[in-house]
C-alpha cells in the first residue's frame, strides 16, 4: 500500500521547491554573467597587453606595486602573470631579454619555474633545479615576501624538513608579518597531506587568525584548514564545532567586504564551499549574494574538471536545498532567509 503520508511530504517539499527556487534568484546574476577569475581594474590591462605580446604594463603594474610595498596585491598579479604565461609566454620572454634584472621579470619568472615544476612528473628533481631563480627574485629587492612565499612552495615540494621550512618562515614573516600568500604556503605544509597533521593545520590556522589584522583574509585560514580536512580525509577526527567556528570567523570576514568584491571572492568561494559540506545551506545562500559574478577557480578545480560549471551547479543545488525548507507562503515580504545558523546540519553530519 502506498504512504499517503510519504506521497504528502514529497508534494510538499516540491511544491515548496517550485514556488520558492525562482525567488530566491532574486539578486543573483544569471550563469552568463558569472565570470570564472576575473581580474581587477589594475590586472585586466596587464593581461589583454600580455595577449598582444607586450610586457609594458605587468612591469609597470609590478614595479608600482613593489615601490608602494603592497605585498599583497603584488603577490596575486604576480600568480595571475604566471598562470597567464603558463600558455603565453612570449611577453615575458621579451621582458627578461629586455631587463634580466629586473626583480618584477624576475619575480614571475621564479614563480612560472615553480608552477612548471610542479605540474611535472619529474616535481622534486625540476623543483630543486629552480631554486637559483627565487634565489635571484628575492636579492632583486630584499624588502620583497613574495619570493619567500614561492620559496616556501618550493620547499613543499621540494620535501624539506620543518627545521628548514622554519628558517624560509621566518624570512618571510621579518618581511611581511600578516602576508596572506606566506600564510597559506604555510598551512599547506603543515596539512595533513604533506608534512602535518590536522591538528597542526587547526592549530596554526587559529593562532594566525587571532593575532590578524582587522579586514585581513588571514582571518580566513581556518575555513582553508576546514577545507583541507573535508577534502583529504584520514588521520584525526576535528570536532563539528571547530569546523562551524572556521566558518562563522569566515562568515564574520566576509561581511566586512561589499557585496560583489572581487578582492575576497577565492575566500568567499572556499567558504561556500565548506558551508555546503557542512550543510549550512542559508549561510551558503548568502555567500552566493556577496560573490555575485566573481567564481574562482580556487576550490571547485579541486572537484572538477570543470571549475565554472561545478560552481553553477552547486548555486543551483543550494537554491534548491534553501526552497524546499521554505514554507509555501511566505510569512513577509522578503521571501529568502538571512544568513545564520539555522542553516546548519545536526551536530556530526560532514
Amino acid at each position: 500500500m502506498v504512504d499517503t503520508m510519504a506521497l504528502l511530504r514529497a508534494f510538499i517539499r516540491t511544491a515548496r521547491m517550485a514556488r520558492n527556487t525562482s525567488r530566491l534568484a532574486a539578486g543573483l546574476p544569471a550563469d552568463d554573467e558569472v565570470l570564472l577569475d576575473a581580474p581587477d581594474e589594475r590586472l585586466g590591462p596587464a593581461l589583454v597587453a600580455a595577449a598582444r605580446g607586450e610586457y609594458g604594463p605587468a612591469a609597470k603594474l609590478l614595479t608600482t606595486t613593489r615601490e608602494a610595498a603592497e605585498w599583497e596585491n603584488r603577490d596575486r598579479y604576480a600568480m595571475r602573470l604566471a598562470t597567464f604565461a603558463r600558455s603565453r609566454d612570449a611577453w615575458l620572454r621579451e621582458w627578461q631579454a629586455a631587463a634580466p634584472h629586473d626583480p618584477d621579470a624576475l619575480l614571475v619568472k621564479a614563480e612560472l619555474a615553480v608552477r612548471r615544476g610542479w605540474e611535472s612528473p619529474a616535481r622534486a628533481e625540476l623543483l630543486r633545479e629552480v631554486g637559483p631563480l627565487i634565489t635571484a627574485a628575492a636579492e632583486g629587492d630584499p624588502r620583497d615576501p613574495v619570493p619567500w612565499r614561492i620559496a616556501l612552495d618550493h620547499a613543499r615540494g621540494t620535501n624539506v624538513g620543518h627545521s628548514e621550512f622554519e628558517q624560509l618562515w621566518g624570512e618571510a614573516v621579518r618581511r611581511s608579518p600578516h602576508h596572506y600568500g606566506c600564510h597559506v604556503a604555510a598551512l599547506q605544509y603543515l596539512s595533513a597531506a604533506w608534512y602535518g597533521s590536522h591538528r597542526e593545520c587547526f592549530d596554526f590556522a587559529e593562532t594566525a587568525a587571532q593575532d590578524a589584522l582587522p579586514g585581513s583574509l588571514v582571518q580566513a585560514l581556518p575555513v582553508r584548514a576546514a577545507f583541507a580536512y573535508l577534502t583529504e580525509g584520514g588521520g584525526a577526527k576535528v570536532p563539528r564545532e571547530r569546523l562551524d567556528a572556521a566558518a562563522d570567523l569566515a562568515v564574520a570576514l566576509s561581511a566586512t567586504y561589499t557585496e560583489s568584491d572581487p578582492w575576497p571572492a577565492e575566500v568567499r568561494n572556499l567558504l561556500m564551499y565548506v558551508l555546503v559540506r557542512l550543510e549550512r545551506w542559508t549561510d551558503a545562500l548568502e555567500q552566493l549574494r556577496l560573490i555575485g559574478p566573481y567564481a574562482t577557480s580556487f576550490p571547485w578545480d579541486r572537484v572538477s574538471d570543470d571549475p565554472l560549471g561545478q560552481f553553477l551547479e552547486l548555486r543551483d543545488g543550494i537554491r534548491l536545498e534553501v526552497a524546499s525548507g521554505l514554507p509555501l507562503r511566505s510569512p513577509g515580504p522578503d521571501p529568502h532567509p538571512g544568513s545564520g545558523h539555522d542553516g546548519r546540519a545536526r551536530s556530526g553530519d560532514h
